[in-house]
C-alpha cells in the first residue's frame, strides 16, 4: 500500500494504526480511537493537546496510573542484566515475584505458573483443575468475563462468546448469579438472593453428578458484567457446596485483584480461601504483560513425580517479573490497597448524592474501585435504559451519555446500560470529584428518557 508521506504525524500514526492493525471488540470501518501521546497518573493526554481523566483505568488494570518511572527504572536495569530465558531455567526476579505472590495471597496458595495474561491463566487453571481431580466439568457463571481464548470464552458466560459458540470448550455449565438487583428468584433481600441462588448451584451439581465436576470457577469479585456484588454470605455458601462434593475453588482475580476492591484480592472481603487463583492486570498495572496461576501447595505436590503438561514460551518472563515486582512495591509503600477502600467510600457517598439528582440513576454496585452505576427509565419498574446484550438500534440513548464523557474529556467503559467507576488506585477526592462531576453531566441526558 502507498503511504502519503504529506500527511502530517498526528493523522499519519492514526492511518497507520488503522491500515495495519485490528482492533479488538469493535468494527474494523468507521472507528476514529483516541490518539494518545503520553499518559501520566490517572490522565491521559491526546496527540490534539486534549487532556483526559481514566475513569476505567484502562481495562481496570492500570492500578498505580501512568508513567510511573520506578517501573520503568525496574525494568531498564533487569533488560540490561537478562531480558529474557528459557522458561525452564531461572532468573532471580522469577523466584522473587513467586515467594511474594506466596505471601500476600490468602490462605496456602504457594506456587505460581506464570503467563502473559489472564486469559492464559484461566486456561491453564481449567487444566490443571481437571488433570488433578480427574474429574471434567467446569462449572462458571452466566454474567462473568474471564476471557477471550476459547476456554476462557467458554466459563463466560457474557455473550461476547455467542459469535464463536459453535467453537467452544465442552464440559461447561453456567449457572445464575446472586443479582440481588433483579434476582432471577425475585428475593426480597440480598440474603435471600444470595441463600437461592446458592440452592440452585447445589441443584445444578446434583442434577450433574458431582462426581464429575472439577471445578467452581467465579470471579473474587464482579467485572464488566456490571459488578454484581456478591451478597454478604455467597462466597461462603458456595465454598461449603464445593468442600461438601470435592469440588475445587477457582478464584479470578484478573480484574478484582492486587488492590482494585480496597483488599489485595477481593476474596478476602469474603473470607473464602480458594484452592487456585488466577491473576494478572494490577500485577503488572499494565506497563508489561504478565499473568499468573497460584494453587495450593498439594496441587503442587501432585506433579512431584508426574509432568506438568503445561507449557508457555514467555512463562516467568524476566523483564515482566521485574515489573511486577517494582508494581508491588509501590502499591506497598504508596499504601494504595488502603486508598482504594478509602477513595471507594468517598466514591460510594458521591454517587449516592448523584442518585438523589438523577432519576436514571437505579443502581450503583461498587467495592472499593470496582464500581457500575446502571442506568434505568424508571426506578419502579428498572426499565433498563439499555437492554442486557443491547443490539446497537437499542443503544441510541447510552450511545447519546458515552459521547457527552467523551466530549467532556473522560474516558471510561459505558456497556449496556452500564457506567463503570474504576479510576487508578492513586486517585483522590478532588480527582473523583472531577471525574464524577462529568458523569453526572452526561447522566442527565438519561434523566430526560425517564418515565
Amino acid at each position: 500500500m502507498q503511504t502519503d508521506t504529506l500527511l502530517d504525524p498526528k493523522t499519519e500514526i492514526l492511518q497507520n494504526a488503522l491500515n495495519y492493525s485490528l482492533f479488538s471488540w469493535s468494527k474494523q470501518r468507521g472507528i476514529n480511537p483516541l490518539n494518545v501521546e503520553r499518559a501520566e497518573g490517572i490522565y491521559l493526554y491526546t496527540r490534539d493537546g486534549k487532556r483526559i481523566i481514566d475513569f476505567s483505568s484502562q481495562l481496570m488494570n492500570a492500578n498505580i496510573g501512568h508513567g510511573n518511572q520506578k517501573v520503568t527504572e525496574a525494568v531498564v536495569k533487569q533488560m540490561q542484566q537478562v531480558a529474557f530465558v528459557h522458561p525452564g531455567m531461572i532468573s532471580e526476579v522469577r523466584g522473587k515475584l513467586g515467594k511474594k505472590l506466596a505471601e500476600i495471597t490468602p490462605g496456602t496458595l504457594n506456587r505460581t505458573l506464570f503467563t502473559l495474561g489472564g486469559s492464559e491463566a484461566i486456561e491453564n487453571a481449567i487444566k490443571l483443575a481437571r488433570l488433578y481431580t480427574g474429574r471434567h466439568k467446569i462449572i462458571a457463571q452466566y454474567r462473568a468475563y474471564h476471557g477471550a481464548t476459547y476456554g476462557a470464552m467458554t466459563v463466560s458466560g457474557d455473550p461476547r462468546r455467542h459469535p464463536v459458540d459453535s467453537q467452544l470448550l465442552p464440559n461447561v455449565i453456567h449457572v445464575e448469579n446472586p443479582y440481588a438487583y433483579r434476582c432471577p428468584w425475585y428475593s426480597e433481600t440480598p440474603e435471600q438472593c444470595a441463600e437461592r441462588c446458592a440452592e440452585s448451584l447445589e441443584r445444578t451439581i446434583l442434577v450433574e453428578n458431582p462426581n464429575s465436576i472439577a471445578a467452581i470457577l467465579m470471579e473474587g469479585e464482579s467485572g464488566s458484567s456490571g459488578c454484581i456484588k456478591y451478597p454478604v454470605g455467597y462466597w461462603k455458601k458456595v465454598k461449603a457446596i464445593a468442600d461438601k462434593y470435592g469440588i475445587l475453588i477457582i478464584d479470578d482475580e484478573v480484574m478484582s485483584g492486587f488492590g482494585r476492591t480496597g483488599k489485595m484480592f477481593a476474596i478476602e472481603h469474603h473470607g473464602v480461601e480458594p484452592d487456585m487463583m488466577c491473576m494478572a492486570k494490577g500485577l503488572t498495572s499494565g506497563y508489561l504483560p504478565l499473568g499468573g496461576l497460584i494453587v495450593k501447595e498439594e496441587i503442587a505436590k501432585y506433579f512431584d513425580d508426574k509432568m506438568l503438561p503445561l507449557g508457555l514460551t514467555y512463562s516467568a518472563h524476566a523483564t515482566s517479573c521485574a515489573a511486577a515486582l517494582a508494581v508491588l512495591q509501590i502499591t506497598e509503600e504508596e499504601n494504595l490497597v488502603e486508598n482504594a477502600a478509602n477513595m471507594g467510600r468517598y466514591v460510594d457517598e458521591q454517587v449516592a448524592k448523584l442518585a438523589q439528582k438523577h432519576p436514571s440513576i437505579g443502581d450503583f454496585r461498587n467495592t472499593g474501585l470496582l464500581g457500575c452505576i446502571e442506568l434505568v427509565k424508571n426506578r419502579k419498574t428498572k426499565e433498563p435504559m439499555a437492554p442486557w446484550n443491547a443490539k446497537p438500534n437499542e443503544m441510541e440513548i447510552m450511545n447519546k451519555v458515552s459521547a457527552k464523557l467523551s466530549e467532556l474529556g473522560l474516558f471510561t467503559f459505558v456497556r449496556w446500560n452500564y457506567i463503570f467507576v474504576a479510576p487508578p488506585l492513586i486517585v483522590n477526592k478532588a480527582q473523583i470529584d472531577e471525574g464524577l462531576d462529568i458523569i453526572s453531566k452526561a447522566i442527565s441526558i438519561a434523566d430526560e428518557y425517564c418515565n
